[in-house]
């Protein structure tokens, strides 16, 4: 839950060559109210008509069974408008929306995302038509017309604009078992949203002189190793220390995600680091370790619990009753919102954390949205507290890389932003903050397939209509009909692209072509689209990054780089290598972590290298190069065996995205 998470829009031209190679099977006009089931083959293309009369509103949901189905929207003259697909893989619904500008035949087409997907079937219902919106806050209930029912979680949305709560409103169910419905006041985990609390909480006491901000973590908290290395206050609220993740090293040691997390489970892991992934101030790295450090800051300096702390510091002055830290996973919260995820059916995603600063805010829409109002108007800290928390962190070379304390600046269609997001078991949280037009938007999910920030800017786009920024459209940018082509790639450059890149130890993005379509994947990560800007950079759909091939004279390229959060990373192609040639059974044995307390045991199992814990499924570990293997686990990215002047393997060396080469003994 605490990774890269990751949706869609096709090229036009890849669109065209991918049209090409599916058989194009009209299936004929949907009604609404009227259910159509079909099955549909890998190499089919479903299109459906939808007659719609000028300025309506049309809500869609297809169900899958055993297929990963997209959609494609058109207008009547075969303009794209928009694409959908949700990340829940071949099982559950898919819902979208037609908004039409004009009377016409709208096109409606289904088509399986992977080429090597087995045949499933769907049903499709067309379930609304009605008028268009006219108010903002009509147009809101639109956005969020999917999840306002009984029968799904959903979420709350709440919008602040000049100084007041000018919308607010629950949708869907708070609780599915006792029919309880989400609204402003209900309750909601908020997961990573908390960290700008936590970066608060220590200005209020930097504020108040009982600390300073580049402080050695170590002054307070001296269980924290000494890595030789300066750590300060400033790297941990800036994801900069180079400390690595709690979450990855719990998952390492064996702990799911779902168990009973403490602080001092964490405190204790930390204690027995023995290594960082990169020296303090030199890169950025997004790491929850340094969050739940900097709330023990706080409950040291201030001699209470942090929960108790921001109670008395934040909450209570700013009126936030239904606020706190969720420091004891067996606490009674009224009106609290459980999490669910969607497996045909939803079912519970349980939580139940008992450690905060990184996590465990528990938090309304009307309430954030009194905590976004004092941004404007402070009544807790200041305006010189408020500017430091949103001032951007610099490295140690005094570049940006988009981060500030806890959040993130950056822009957003034109327009200063800075926003934060979160993802824990079934909950999805955005809090967006847009202060030069003094609008703040809040939206608080219960659903694991949610996407809180995709619908936050939804809204956004609503109350922002006229401030938001275009860029002009030019002949490479202007949408096209399916049967033209916009930015044109050529299959044969697209084939120099393919291979496995390395962007850290442990951390491969891997790129294919399906049926003409580009796709990326990182490590332990769901694949993504790669949309062409040109014929060397394409947009990552879904998050805010791109790829860039570096040409290498019509040869494989050799580099890809990724754009990301003001960065540039270099990933160099992983070379050529016999796999076959590898004799698996040499790296047969049981490897045991000092910093985890865990063992991992490599063992044969019909002809293929496994790796087996006693708290996780078994997963193989396939060679990618000598002596180097990739864990099908997302925590266990890489593996780099370690051999001694005889060539005898004494060790290895595991990373994942947030955690680099822990040491694992041959025993």
């Amino acid at each position: 839950m605490k990774v890269l998470k990751i949706t869609t829009t096709l090229s036009l031209f890849l669109c065209f060559f991918y049209n090409l190679a599916l058989a194009q099977v009209q299936k004929g006009e949907l009604f609404k109210g009227k259910t159509v089931s079909a099955e549909i083959d890998p190499q089919e293309q479903h299109r459906y008509s939808v007659s719609l009369e000028k300025n309506q509103f049309a809500f869609f949901k297809l169900m899958q069974e055993g297929v990963d189905a997209k959609i494609v929207t058109y207008t009547p003259q075969g303009k794209k408008i928009e694409e959908f697909d949700s990340p829940n893989g071949n099982n559950g619904a898919e819902l979208f929306a037609i908004k039409s500008d004009e009377k016409g035949k709208y096109v409606v087409e289904v088509t399986p995302l992977e080429e090597n997907d087995s045949k499933g079937k769907y049903t499709i219902t067309l379930k609304i038509v009605k008028p268009r919106a006219l108010t903002p806050g009509d147009q809101v209930d639109e956005v969020f017309a999917p999840w306002d029912n009984k029968d799904s979680p959903g979420a709350a949305v709440a919008v602040v604009q000049n100084g007041a709560i000018v919308y607010k409103k629950g949708y869907g169910m708070a609780n599915l078992e006792y029919d309880i419905s989400n609204s402003p006041s209900t309750v909601f985990h908020i997961a990573s949203v908390s960290k700008q609390f936590t970066a608060f909480s220590i200005l209020l006491l930097e504020k108040a002189g009982k600390l300073n901000l580049d402080d050695d973590i170590r002054k307070y908290i001296p269980e924290v190793p000494d890595f030789g290395k300066t750590i300060t206050l400033r790297h941990l609220a800036t994801h900069t220390s180079g400390l690595r993740d709690q979450w990855n090293l719990l998952a390492m040691a064996g702990w799911r995600l779902d168990d009973v997390i403490t602080k001092e489970h964490v405190l204790k892991l930390v204690s027995k680091q023995k290594a960082l992934n990169f020296n303090p101030g030199e890169e950025f790295v997004y790491c929850n370790t340094g969050f739940t450090l900097l709330a023990e800051v706080v409950a040291r300096v201030s001699g209470q619990s942090f929960a108790e702390f921001t109670q008395a510091n934040i909450f209570s002055p700013l009126k936030m009753k239904s606020t706190l830290f969720y420091d004891d996973h067996e606490k009674i919260v009224k009106n609290r919102a459980y999490s669910y995820y969607d497996n045909n059916g939803y079912k519970k995603s349980v939580l139940s954390y008992a450690n905060v600063g990184a996590t465990s805010l528990f938090t309304t829409a009307e309430d954030l949205s009194l905590w976004a109002l004092n941004f404007g108007n402070p009544v807790v800290g200041d305006t010189s507290l408020i500017r430091k928390l949103n001032t951007l962190a610099v490295l140690n070379n005094g570049k940006t890389f988009g981060g500030a304390l806890g959040q993130f600046v950056g822009k957003y269609k034109g327009l200063n932003e800075i926003q934060h997001g979160g993802a824990d078991a079934g909950y999805r949280s955005f809090l967006t903050r847009f202060p030069d037009e003094k609008l703040s938007v809040v939206v608080l999910s219960n659903a694991a397939e949610f996407n809180s920030g995709d619908m936050a800017h939804k809204v956004v786009d609503i109350y922002l209509k006229d401030k938001i920024k275009t860029e002009p459209v030019t002949a490479a940018k202007k949408e096209e009909s399916p049967k033209t082509a916009g930015v044109a790639v050529d299959q044969a450059t697209l084939n120099t692209y393919l291979g496995d890149f390395e962007l850290q130890p442990g951390f491969n993005i891997s790129v294919t072509l399906n049926n003409g379509q580009l796709f990326g994947q990182a490590t332990g990560q769901p694949a993504f689209k790669l949309t062409p800007l040109s014929n060397t950079e394409f947009k990552v759909e879904g998050v805010d990054a791109k790829v860039e091939f570096v040409p290498n004279g019509g040869e494989k390229v050799n580099t890809l780089k990724l754009h990301q959060a003001g960065r540039i990373m270099d990933a160099p192609r992983l070379k050529g290598f016999d796999k076959n040639a590898v004799n698996l059974a040499e790296f047969s044995g049981s490897f045991y972590s000092e910093e985890l307390s865990t063992t991992y045991d490599f063992v044969m199992v019909g002809g293929k290298l496994m790796a087996q814990h006693s708290r996780h499924s078994d997963f193989e570990v396939l060679p990618i190069k000598k002596d180097i293997f990739s864990g099908q686990a997302w925590f266990f990215g890489q593996v780099e065996f370690v051999r001694d002047a005889n060539n005898g393997i004494t060790g290895c060396k595991v990373s994942n995205g947030r955690v680099r080469n822990l040491y694992f003994k041959k025993l």
